[in-house]
């Protein structure tokens, strides 16, 4: 009995120690700074968005490639920080380079606005895949410190436009997966803090296909 209340109180301390290593993850994705941009105009970005139509198409979400996000209805911090990141080249992003070149600061944020203003794209989840995709985003796992993702992107997959956190809902599936492996091997390494890259570095191939493609389904 003894041996057993011994082995009970080490599980529960070691769960809440790693549960606390996960609402610390989040806590500092909340609070790490936030990098000042221009205001933007949407209908001055509607008059910057050629360099974006072949990709991305009028509303933002026409895209069918997995390394090219829909981005209509996305969260406008968020889209602005990463065409700063890609145009320093903190961001790699091969299929745009050059293409913001021409844009600066001020045509950067009004093109940011502009798809901020169109309606979010709509997706559906894989049958198979939500019960271990909605445990990830609701839940996380808190015995290896994975912070539930709908604490940033919210409930209901459309992220934290204060906080400049991005919208994941109808994202096509295939990118989302791309990206989240690439925050895992940190071949994307533009994350505030490196939250991405801890939580992603704790999830296996399998719950990240689960993830990509039950967010893809929120509304």
């Amino acid at each position: 009995m003894k041996n057993t209340a011994v082995n009970t109180t080490i599980f529960s301390n070691t769960l809440f120690l790693k549960t606390a290593v996960a609402a610390a993850i989040v806590l500092l994705a909340v609070f790490a700074p936030l990098q000042t941009f221009a205001q933007g105009d949407a209908a001055a970005g509607a008059e910057k968005i050629t360099v974006c139509l072949a990709c991305h198409g009028q509303d933002g979400n026409m895209s069918q490639l997995p390394n090219v996000p829909k981005i209509g209805g996305q969260t406008e911090k968020y889209l602005l920080k990463q065409m700063h990141d890609i145009k320093t080249g903190l961001r790699a992003a091969p299929l745009m380079t050059g293409m913001l070149n021409a844009l600066n600061d001020q045509d950067m944020a009004n093109v940011a606005a502009y798809y901020a203003s169109q309606p979010l794209a709509q997706g559906a989840a894989e049958p198979e895949k939500v019960a271990l995709g909605e445990t990830l985003y609701k839940a996380g796992i808190a015995e290896i410190g994975a912070a539930a993702c709908s604490a940033c992107h919210s409930p209901n997959g459309e992220g934290l436009s204060s906080a400049g956190y991005p919208a994941l809902s109808g994202q096509d599936p295939a990118y989302t997966e791309l990206q989240l492996k690439a925050f895992r091997s940190g071949m994307r390494n533009n994350d505030d803090a490196q939250v991405m890259r801890s939580i992603a570095a704790r999830l296996s191939d399998e719950e990240i296909a689960a993830l990509s493609s039950y967010v893809s389904g929120l509304r």
